[in-house]
């Protein structure tokens, strides 16, 4: 018998670590893998002052 995941069509790339020390080894991500938001660092900016109390 096949396992379930067999049948998926992403595969996330492969780890280094273990528990809490887990993450993505960097040797294995190419340019599809994550994402491309060049408006991240504006949209915070902005999300931040909306937090941020008016100062008199």
């Amino acid at each position: 018998m096949n396992g379930p995941l067999d049948k998926a069509t992403a595969k996330a790339p492969a780890t280094l670590g273990e528990g809490c020390l887990s993450r993505y080894d960097p040797d294995d991500l190419n340019s599809e893998d994550g994402t491309d938001f060049p408006g991240a660092a504006q949209l915070w900016e902005r999300e931040r002052s909306k937090s941020e109390p008016d100062k008199d």
